[in-house]
Formats: structure tokens, sequence, C-alpha cells
């Protein structure tokens, strides 16, 4: 038995679409929200938590019902079609209100940018958590870890492109000097992949037929949390104190380390805007370098976790999270325009985050029974998303009232938190029989 990397990839197709939009979202809306509506730091920041909000409700609902749904196309891949489709529509209204509002500014108009984002944030929603989801449902256990670095490597693919494409569309040059920049063309190429890609997904994928071809594994999971003799209530009571404790551990250790990464991620370009005197295309080449290093880092993340184990392979990503962090707050610090030797900083990001995010929702699905994936990847970016909602109002708070130099030392301290929570996990951290192992690596 081996990872089939092929299907894997097919797979990420999903959560390459998902990544393009949200590294759009994140990039954009805040200099929408800035330039356009003129809008505060501390205002900008309840704005930008509402897609977290919302999903912190929509993840687990959504991952609960795939679960029980099914269908001749499936489980999740209703939800993955339904889902796109609204949202692809949606995404398209953005900025014809935005450039609307640029042109003649009505109260009208800025309600309805509020309501049509609202809207598009919960189709997002509606099957992120399904889409997730799919990777573990189609491949064995021993190997999830290095299907999430496939599927993250389609991911990191989907935001360098995005990234690519504004450093193109928007650089310094063609925007210097407008009143207004009209961000319709990014949109539409947004939403260009999310249809092309759900298109591949939905003619390639045919979860039913995978499914049944897959050998049966014991639940090992199943069994132990059976010992407990509470087999019916929640989820909790059915699990021994110690696997509760690294269960919480994990999720928490995500909070926190999403708290950090999240405030840099969504005020990234106009902090580099108003501290390095950068526009969106060079902010947006900075955002790439260390993306590029996660695509380059997801593969051999993965097979390094299968040698020495996921949770070592957090911890040593979070430390240097957390480094690259300070780092680049000393620097904040000292300078007061970007340097060539900052990258390496950027570069350090990249791959860490790739140690952190290829390990971590294969520790928290290991503890699920095979009927509760789509549940447990909810509780993940349950998580995630409390996370997301708190950091950006908090680290806005301190960009508005205290100095936008603080970006970087919250950052480091919450991902520093996470390293303390992540010492309490002792569940897990599975790895495959090394034969399996010695088979991978000759295919590879």
């Amino acid at each position: 038995m081996k990872l089939n990397k092929t299907q894997t990839i097919l797979i990420g197709f999903a959560f390459l679409a998902i990544s393009a939009f949200w590294q759009m979202y994140d990039n954009v809306i805040p200099l929408i929200l800035t330039n356009t509506f003129k809008m505060r730091d501390s205002f900008q920041g309840i704005i930008m938590s509402l897609d977290n909000v919302l999903a912190l409700f929509l993840l687990p609902v959504f991952g609960t019902l795939s679960d029980k749904t099914h269908t001749k196309i499936g489980k999740r891949m209703p939800f993955i079609l339904a889902g796109t489709a609204a949202a692809s529509v949606l995404a398209i209204i953005i900025p014809l209100i935005d450039n609307s509002y640029a042109t003649a500014a009505t109260t009208s108009k800025f309600v309805m940018f509020v309501v049509f984002l609202g809207l598009l944030l919960i189709a997002m929603g509606t099957y992120r958590s399904p889409a997730v989801a799919l990777m573990p449902d189609l491949t064995p256990k021993a190997y999830r870890s290095q299907g999430n670095a496939i599927i993250n490597l389609m991911g990191a693919l989907g935001a360098i492109f995005i990234l690519i494409v504004s450093a193109v569309l928007y650089s310094d040059s063609k925007v210097a000097g407008l009143a207004h920049v009209n961000y319709m063309p990014l949109f539409g190429i947004v939403v260009g992949i999310m249809v092309i890609s759900v298109i591949v997904l939905f003619c390639t994928i045919n979860e039913n037929k995978i499914l049944a071809t897959l050998p049966k594994e014991e639940d090992d999971i199943a069994i132990e949390r059976k010992s407990t003799g509470n087999e019916s209530g929640s989820v909790f009571k059915t699990m021994p104190k110690a696997m509760r404790r690294s269960f919480f551990g994990i999720l928490f250790s995500v909070a926190f380390w999403y708290m950090g990464y999240n405030a840099v991620t969504s005020s990234f370009t106009k902090f580099a805007q108003k501290e390095w005197g950068m526009e969106l295309g060079s902010a947006s080449m900075c955002l790439t370098i260390a993306t590029a290093v996660a695509v380059l880092s997801y593969i051999p993340v993965g097979f390094i976790s299968s040698k020495i184990g996921r949770k070592k392979s957090i911890l040593g990503g979070v430390l240097i999270l957390c480094g690259s962090f300070a780092g680049l707050f000393v620097c904040s610090l000292l300078l007061d325009s970007f340097i060539a030797p900052m990258y390496i900083f950027l570069a350090l990001i990249g791959f860490s985050w790739a140690a952190i995010n290829v390990n971590s929702l294969p520790m928290v699905v290991e503890m699920a029974t095979e009927d509760e994936i789509g549940k447990f990847t909810g509780y993940y970016y349950s998580f995630s998303m409390a996370a997301q909602v708190a950091t950006p109002i908090l680290s806005n708070l301190l960009l508005d009232f205290v100095s936008y130099k603080t970006l970087f030392i919250y950052a480091a301290l919450f991902v520093f938190f996470s390293f303390l929570t992540m010492l309490l996990v002792q569940h897990g951290d599975n790895k495959p029989n090394p034969l399996d192992v010695l088979e991978q690596d000759i295919d590879l």
C-alpha cells in the first residue's frame, strides 16, 4: 500500500481554488476598506473578522452534514459544487460595488458591499470543511501527512499564482497616482480558477468508487474511545482523559499560531504600504517569496514528518516561525524601508508554516473515527477561525492606537504560546510502517 499521489493532486484542486480566493481576499479587501471606504483600522478589524465569525459556526455544521450525506456523487462533492457556484457569482459583485462607490459614494452602496461580502463568505463557508475532509476520506491513515503535504502544495500554488498576478496587474508603476484602483480583473481571474478547479475535481474524483477500493483499516481510535465506557454522547465524553488533553492541546495550538500568522497575512499589505512605502505589487512579491518557499517545502516536510513524527515537526516549525516574526519586528524598529536580507525571514516563515500545516490537520483527524472526519475537520477550523475572528480586531486595535510596529511582536508572542500548548499533545502522532515508508520513498 502506498500514497496515490496523482489522485491526491486532483483532490487538491479544491484547496487550490479555496487558497486562491483567500489570498486575494486578504490582500485586496483591506485595501478596498482603506482606500475606497476610508475606514479606520479598528473598524476594518471587525469587517475582516466576519469571514471567521461565520466560519466558526458554518464549518463544523457543514462538516458534520457532509459526514451524514450519501449521494451518487459522494458525501463531499454536493457541497463543493453548490458552494463554488454560489461563491463565483457573488465574488464578481464585490468589485462592481467597489467601483460604483468610488464613482459616487452613498450609504446604500456601502451597506450593499457589506451584505454581499457577507453572502460571499457564507458561500465559501458551506464547502470548506467538506473540501478539506475529502483527502483524509480517500487516504489511508498512515499517509495523511504526506497527503496533506500535497494538498497544501496545491493550495500554495493557488495562492502564489494570485500573488504573481497581483504583482503584475497592480505594480507600483501601474497604480501610482490613481484615484481608484479597479480590482475587477483580479476577481475575475480568481473566479475562473475556482470554476476550472471544481470542474477538474468533479470529472476526475469519484468518491464512492475510490472509497470502495480502499482497504478496511482497524479503527483503533474507536476501540480506545469505547474503553471509556461512554459510547454515547458528545465525542469529548467518549475520549479517554489523556486523549482529550491531547485533542484540546492541538486545537488550542492551532488557535494560537493562527492568532500570530493571520495577524500578519491580513495586515501585511497595509503595513508594507505605511511603514516601508510599498504598493500592492511590491508587497505581494514579498508574500510570494514566503509562499514559494512553502511550495518547495511541503513535500520534503511530509517526508521528514514520516521519519521524525508529526509533533516534532510542528514544534520545530513553531520555533522557526516565532523567531522569524521576532526578526522582522527588530527590522521594523531599525529600518524605515524594506531591504533584501528581510527575504530570509520571509523564506523561513514559508518553511515553518509548511511544517506546521502539513501535520496539524492529520493530528486532529487521527483522533476521529472513520465516520467523524468531517466533524473533526470542522473542529479544527472552528479553532483556527475563532483565532482569526479575534486576531484582526486585536492586532488592528494595536495598529490603530499604539503603532504599526506592534504587528510582528504580536505575532511572535502568540506563536510562542502555541509551542507551550503543543507540548501537552501526546496523541495523533501516527507513523507509517517502515516497509511502507521504504516503498513510498522508492516510488518518489
